[in-house]
C-alpha cells in the first residue's frame, strides 16, 4: 500500500439537504435504439402483451429509477405529440430531422406512461417549443392530466385511458439556444415563449412543476447570460432551470478526465449564482432550483454515427460502450450531484437504454449492464436520505486543465429512519491506494455493514464481450477502530461504505 492518507470528518448535525429522489432520474428519447429494440420490441422472446421487453423492465426496476424524461431531447423540438396517440394503424411515419431517421410513432405518450408504471417511474414530459408552442403544450397537459369533460381529455378516454396520467414534471422545450435545435431561439424569444406556455399549462393544471431550458452546455458562448435572460422572463412561472453536460476522454489523459467532476461542480455553482442574482434583482423570496436533466459520459460513439444511412428506423446511434474509467467519472458526477442536493432536485442520466446508456440490448437477444450501471445503481439504492457536509482532507494532483484536484471525492448520505449511513468515495489515484480515516460524530453504535468496491486492473475494460468483467465486489476492508472508520480505497476505485445499527 502507498503512503497516501485522507481524512474525512462528519457530524450528524452538519446537513446539506434532504435528497429529492428525482436526482436519480433518467431519460428516454426517440433516438437510435432507445425506444425501438430498447424498451419496445414486440418480437422479442421476453416481450409482454404491449411489446415491452421484460428483461429491460427488470434491469430498470433494479436501478429504481424514479423519474424518466421523455420524448426528448432534440427529437421533441420537431415532434407532434398527436402523431403518437390513437389507433396504431392510423399513426403517421414522419421524418425526424433531429437525428435524420424515420419515426414510426408506434410508441407514444400513452404507451410510454404504461411502461413507466411497469418500471415504477414517473414521467418528466417535454413539450415542443421548437416547431410548436403554447397551443400544443396546453393541449398535451389537458390530454394527459384533465379528468374528463373536455375535448382533449375525452380524446384520451376514447383511446382507452379513462384515468388521467397526472404527469407532474414538465420541460419547456429542449436546448433552445443550440443552432442544431429545430426552432432555435434567442434568450428573449425563448424566455417570452416559455413564460406564456408555462402560464397556460398551469392554468390547465395548477399542480404541475416546470423546467425552463438553461444553456445546452457550459461552453455555449451565451452561457450565464442565457440563464439570466430566460429567468428574468420565467422566474415567477417555473420551478427549475436545466443544466446539460457530457464529458469525454478524447485525449486519453486519465488524470485530466477524472478531474472533470470539478468542472461539473463549478458549473452547478455558476448556475446557482445566476439564479440567485435574478432572485435578488426581482427582490423575490422564491428559490430557483436546478434540474440537471442531461448528464453522462459521451464521446466513444461520436464518429461512428456519421456512417448511418439517413431515414432508417431505429439505427445504431450514440451506442457508447463504457469502460471502467468511465464508471469512475460517473461515480464522481453522482457524488457532485448529491453534494448539491440543496439546489439540484432533479437529474437525469442521459440516457437509459442503448443510447449512451447503462443498459444495452441485442435485437432478439440479451440485455446487459454497462460499467456505469453500478455507480448509478449504488447511488440510487443507498443515496436516499439526508446529505451530510463532509470536511475532506485529501492529497491532490495537477492535470492539464486542473490544479489541486483532490484524489478523494466523497458524498455522505444519512437515512435516519433506517439507521443507515452511506459513504460514496472515489479514489482517483492511478498508482496507489489511499487509507481513508473517517471521524464520525453522532452515530454511536453504528457498525460497518458492507464495503462495496468497483475496481479493475484494466482501465479500458468493458462489459461488452464478458458481462461480468467490470462489476463490484464486497471485499472492501472498512472497519471501525477506536471510534473512527478506517478503509483502504484501492487505486482507481469506486467505494460504497455502508454503516448501520
Amino acid at each position: 500500500m502507498g503512503n497516501f492518507k485522507a481524512k474525512l470528518t462528519l457530524d450528524k448535525e452538519f446537513k446539506v439537504s434532504e435528497v429529492d429522489k428525482r436526482i436519480f432520474g433518467s431519460f428516454i428519447e426517440h433516438l437510435g435504439r432507445a425506444v425501438y429494440e430498447g424498451i419496445y420490441e414486440p418480437e422479442h422472446p421476453t416481450a409482454d402483451d404491449q411489446g415491452f421487453r421484460q428483461d429491460v423492465i427488470e434491469l430498470v426496476k433494479e436501478l429504481q429509477v424514479p423519474l424518466i424524461r421523455y420524448p426528448g431531447g432534440n427529437f421533441v423540438s420537431g415532434y407532434n405529440w398527436e402523431d403518437g396517440v390513437g389507433p396504431f394503424e392510423q399513426r403517421p411515419r414522419r421524418l425526424d430531422l433531429a437525428w435524420l431517421t424515420t419515426e414510426t410513432n408506434q410508441l407514444g405518450t400513452n404507451e410510454f406512461v404504461d411502461w413507466a408504471k411497469k418500471v415504477n417511474a414517473e414521467v418528466n414530459m417535454a413539450v415542443n417549443l421548437g416547431t410548436r408552442g403554447i397551443d400544443a403544450a396546453r393541449n398535451l397537459v389537458e390530454y394527459c392530466n384533465h379528468p374528463s369533460g373536455s375535448y382533449w381529455s375525452d380524446l384520451r378516454i376514447s383511446h382507452g385511458y379513462k384515468e388521467p396520467h397526472n404527469i407532474k414534471t414538465w420541460c419547456l422545450g429542449n436546448e433552445m439556444d443550440g443552432p442544431w435545435q429545430i426552432g432555435q431561439k434567442t434568450a428573449v424569444e425563448y424566455g417570452r415563449l416559455a413564460t406564456e406556455a408555462a402560464k397556460v399549462m398551469k392554468w390547465v393544471d395548477p399542480s404541475i412543476e416546470l423546467v425552463a431550458c438553461g444553456s445546452s452546455f457550459r461552453k455555449m458562448p451565451t452561457f450565464a447570460e442565457w440563464e439570466a435572460t430566460v429567468l428574468d422572463h420565467t422566474y415567477d412561472h417555473v420551478e427549475y432551470i436545466s443544466l446539460h453536460q457530457y464529458y469525454g476522454n478524447h485525449d486519453d489523459d486519465l488524470g485530466n478526465y477524472l478531474a472533470q467532476s470539478l468542472e461539473m461542480d463549478d458549473f452547478i455553482r455558476s448556475v446557482i449564482a445566476t439564479c440567485d442574482y435574478i432572485k435578488a434583482k426581482k427582490q423575490s423570496k422564491k428559490i430557483m432550483n436546478l434540474s440537471f436533466d442531461e448528464w453522462n459520459v459521451w464521446f466513444h460513439s461520436n464518429d461512428a454515427d456519421k456512417k448511418v444511412q439517413p431515414w432508417s428506423v431505429a439505427p445504431h446511434l450514440l451506442e457508447d460502450i463504457y469502460t471502467f474509467e468511465d464508471a469512475l467519472l460517473v461515480g464522481s458526477m453522482l457524488i457532485t450531484l448529491l453534494n448539491h442536493s440543496d439546489r439540484v432536485k432533479i437529474a437525469c442520466l442521459a440516457q437509459l437504454v442503448n443510447v449512451i446508456a447503462p443498459i444495452m440490448t441485442e435485437k432478439g437477444g440479451k440485455a446487459w449492464k454497462q460499467t456505469i450501471f453500478y455507480p448509478y445503481l449504488h447511488a440510487s439504492l443507498y443515496g436516499r436520505g439526508t446529505v451530510l457536509s463532509p470536511a475532506i482532507l485529501s492529497p491532490k494532483y495537477d492535470s492539464k486543465d486542473f490544479t489541486d484536484v483532490p484524489y478523494v471525492d466523497a458524498a455522505v448520505v444519512m437515512d435516519e429512519n433506517q439507521e443507515r449511513l452511506t459513504l460514496f468515495v472515489v479514489n482517483k489515484n492511478q498508482d496507489d491506494s489511499i487509507l481513508l480515516e473517517t471521524v464520525i460524530t453522532g452515530f454511536e453504535g453504528y457498525r460497518v455493514m458492507e464495503h462495496l468496491v468497483l475496481e479493475n486492473q484494466d482501465i479500458k475494460a468493458t462489459n461488452k464481450e464478458n458481462n461480468d468483467q467490470v462489476k463490484p465486489h464486497n471485499q472492501g476492508n472498512a472497519a471501525i477502530e477506536d471510534g473512527a472508520l478506517y478503509a483502504t480505497l484501492p487505486k482507481l476505485s469506486w467505494n460504497v461504505i455502508r454503516l448501520g445499527i
